[in-house]
């Protein structure tokens, strides 16, 4: 063998090697993730979480989810939102990155890449505002769903604008908040990304002395119509997913408040 090939052979092995060596550090890495997504968090009300179709729940630091592999999305996202939280600090929006916490793979975000469609927060970006770290977390992609750019930026985000009114009016209240993912849907992207039809947001407030919820379905379009025309029973958004939203309220409690389709109490 001459002195060329044997230099030649070594900087290949060299060069798998690190690569090798690159590749097991981000396995570790993913697999740390995975373990630490595994406990609820700082920010993260245990009690009040739905339960999952799916079976696969990632805790993060500012927010919990049920990631539904079928549909690249998760099937509810949830989190706590207090007074406290309540900033506005204007950090600078990172990249979108792959949620490594979600074991059958969280969608890329390059599915969305001229699909016609916003990358739609869940967990809305301005809810976690109170930390760097704490804003860019909503940028994994486990925590969005496609959504038409004017109903990204008109209806719900007007919803996410009153959910945070109420935060500071009531000293804080629970969300749990997705896509309806049933039905026929339109996908984008070699991943076959959902479009959901409909998207939901339900609330809880048990911080005023007594217990209240509220629900929200809204069609996935423009729309100029007041907020409260959306306001359905969690009973409906319930039969509509098959997620049982409050398992944890004492059963007469929540048959009472899940069943109703009421406002009284929320200020609009």
């Amino acid at each position: 063998m001459s002195k060329r090939t044997l230099y030649s052979t070594v900087a290949v092995l060299i060069i798998f090697g690190v690569y090798g060596y690159e590749y097991f550090l981000n396995e570790e890495e993913k697999a740390e993730v995975v373990f630490e997504g595994k406990s609820t968090k700082n920010d993260t009300n245990e009690y009040f979480l739905p339960t999952s179709t799916t079976g696969q729940i990632i805790h993060h630091e500012g927010y919990s989810l049920s990631y539904s592999e079928s549909h690249e999305q998760a099937e509810w996202v949830a989190y706590e939102l207090k007074k406290s939280h309540l900033s506005n600090t204007n950090f600078k929006r990172p990249y979108f990155e792959i949620d490594k916490a979600v074991k059958t793979g969280a969608a890329n975000w390059r599915n969305y890449k001229k699909s016609g469609y916003d990358r739609g927060h869940l967990c809305p970006a301005g809810d976690r505002r109170y930390s760097q770290s704490a804003h860019d977390e909503t940028f994994l992609t486990s925590n969005i769903s496609p959504q038409k750019h004017d109903f990204n930026s008109g209806i719900w985000n007007t919803l996410e604008q009153k959910v945070r009114y109420w935060a500071s009016k009531y000293n804080g209240v629970f969300i749990v908040t997705g896509g309806v993912l049933n039905g026929k849907m339109k996908t984008i992207g070699d991943e076959a990304v959902s479009v959901p039809n409909q998207f939901y947001k339900v609330l809880i407030d048990n911080n005023t002395g007594k217990t209240k919820m509220i629900a929200f379905l809204i069609p996935h379009k423009e729309s100029n119509k007041p907020l409260y025309e959306f306001v359905v029973s969690v009973d409906t958004i319930e039969k509509l997913t098959g997620i049982d939203f409050f398992p944890e309220l004492d059963d007469a409690i929540e048959n009472k408040l899940e069943a109703s389709s009421s406002y009284k109490g929320w200020s609009f």
